[in-house]
């Protein structure tokens, strides 16, 4: 590696980095913000919307790829991706400004889902750059390799914000944390940005770009070129359904859901959550680059699908094994005492209503509210229309009561301490206790499933690149990597948190990612080209 080209890879992938550091730290803390910012509806609910707002900054990343994808195929690698790091640093360092729920209102969640959006446009137009800048300058026998450490930042962004979130966390109490220490981290970017603005003044334009501009052979319609045309827009869906959706889900499967999951459905402690998956990146992390560089070998396309596959076939039985090392005395509870709800179907809703119109009163909806709040896994069974809903915990029946009716909030006490003693009575724990957590199990299933990440990322920005012409590269491998990750990656935290709420089955949604992954494996291992050797660095 020249001199050159390892200022090329650190300044673009330590700017990427931090720009990711400043998406991830609001997802890391989405429970805090579910109750700093919408206050006004059911916890569930409250959740779930939480997860909507991290996954509005995903909807938006395509239309950002659009926007700064066109600024790069015609103005410029460098100066686009200069903008999208001033964006991203500046709606960052507002979320840490915000008022609260509890200050204004509705106008905190809206101020809220308007500066996410902003940091999605921002990333949308990141990816695309660095990948392209950086394989427009490295060697192309080692692409896979040198592209890879823009793919490790997503991961290590992700890591330095649990780091952050951890050491703002032990400087005070918890409940100082959740009142404001929260914003500490977003406010903290503003020296990240500071930093990643000075290292990119220091870098040159792409050479591919600057010899394109000199032959007058860069493109002045880049997004009609790329998309209008069915020779490169069959190119683009194939890089879609056949890639970057396999490798998103894999990717936020095994990061971001395993923190979720551990946190909202095993009930395990934040700061012990963020100790568990921090130690599982740096068990994974490496693979990013090693993939990589074994993918300049044997080629882009088998590495990927590889990871496509193993991540549908294993996911369940190592979020079995999650559960019965990060809380053994649930996995006992439920065999010993399985829960089941007992309701007419009808009167069961899917408890999401972000907007706070609607109120869950009926006896299913209660019933199953009360159990997702406690973490408490159940499975449903029907009764005839006009039934009280009823909840089994083991050979314990305990009633649940209308919401609406008179008397109600004497019904609730009751139901409230008839479920507690009956769940207390079968062990159902209320957390995960930290002396039966295996640690070190729990670190090395999670550090399995960033490997299967690092599969199906570590090549990809190489083979995005190789896939497009020179003229239109960046706007084309945007856009897919975008939609694919923005939209099947972005919105599987709270999808599969929403299955999990109207099943009661606490590994209900890993089949979002399932069947996600397999539909990648099948489409990219029968439609997509191998493009290891392909020369990127003709316009045409």
């Amino acid at each position: 590696m020249t001199t050159e080209e390892r200022k090329v890879i650190f300044a673009s992938s330590l700017g990427t980095m931090f720009e990711w550091y400043d998406f991830f730290v609001y997802g890391a803390l989405a429970a805090i913000f579910s109750k700093q910012f919408f206050a006004g509806v059911n916890e569930t609910a409250a959740f779930i919307f939480a997860l909507l707002v991290f996954a509005a900054g995903f909807a938006v990343r395509p239309f950002g790829a659009l926007v700064f994808g066109r600024l790069g195929d015609i103005v410029g690698r460098k100066h686009t991706f200069l903008v999208t790091i001033l964006v991203m640093g500046a709606a960052t360092f507002l979320v840490g400004l915000l008022p609260t729920y509890s200050s204004v209102g509705l106008l905190a969640p809206l101020l809220l889902v308007l500066l996410r959006m902003l940091q999605g446009l921002a990333i949308g137009g990141e990816y695309g750059g660095a990948a392209t800048y950086v394989a427009e300058h490295v060697p192309a026998k080692r692409r896979g390799a040198y592209t890879s450490w823009i793919q490790m930042t997503a991961t290590a962004g992700l890591f330095l914000s649990l780091l952050v979130i951890l050491a703002c966390r032990s400087l005070m109490s918890t409940e100082a944390f959740e009142t404001w220490g929260w914003r500490l981290p977003f406010l903290l970017s503003s020296l990240l940005l500071g930093v990643s603005v000075w290292i990119r003044l220091q870098l040159d334009e792409s050479p591919v770009f600057k010899r394109m501009q000199e032959e007058g052979k860069g493109s002045k319609t880049p997004l009609r070129e790329s998309f209008a045309k069915w020779s490169n827009l069959k190119i683009v869906l194939l890089a879609l359904f056949g890639l970057s959706m396999g490798e998103a889900v894999v990717w936020y499967t095994g990061q971001f859901y395993a923190l979720i999951f551990l946190t909202q459905v095993l009930k395990v402690e934040p700061q012990t959550a963020n100790l568990l998956v921090a130690g599982g990146l740096v068990i994974g992390t490496p693979f990013f680059v090693i993939y990589g560089w074994f993918s300049d070998r044997i080629g882009r396309k088998p590495i990927i699908m590889a990871g496509c596959l193993l991540a549908a076939l294993t996911y369940m039985p190592i979020f079995h094994g999650i559960t019965h090392f990060a809380n053994p005395a649930l996995e006992r509870a439920q065999e010993t005492a399985p829960v089941t709800v007992s309701a007419d179907p009808a009167e069961c809703s899917l408890q999401f209503n972000p907007v706070g119109t609607s109120a869950f009163t009926s006896s299913c909806d209660v019933a199953k509210s009360a159990l997702v709040k406690r973490g408490v896994p159940y499975s449903n069974l029907s009764l005839p229309a006009g039934s009280t809903a009823r909840i089994h915990v083991g050979g314990a029946l305990v009633a649940s009561y209308d919401a609406k009716v008179a008397g109600a909030k004497e019904k609730a006490i009751a139901f409230e301490a008839a479920l507690t003693a009956a769940l207390s009575q079968a062990r159902y724990p209320d957390k995960a206790d930290p002396l039966e957590i295996n640690a070190p199990m729990v670190v090395l299933l999670i550090g399995v499933l960033v490997i299967f990440a690092a599969l199906t990322y570590g090549p990809i920005a190489a083979m995005l690149v190789e896939l497009f012409p020179a003229r239109i590269r960046y706007s084309s491998l945007s856009l897919p990597y975008h939609i694919g990750n923005g939209w099947f990656g972005g919105f599987m935290p709270p999808v599969a948190f929403a299955m999990i709420a109207a099943t009661g089955n606490i590994y209900s949604g890993l089949w979002y990612p399932i069947v996600i992954a397999g539909v990648c494996f099948v489409v990219g291992v029968l439609f997509l080209p191998e493009t290891k050797d392909r020369e990127i660095h003709h316009g045409a």
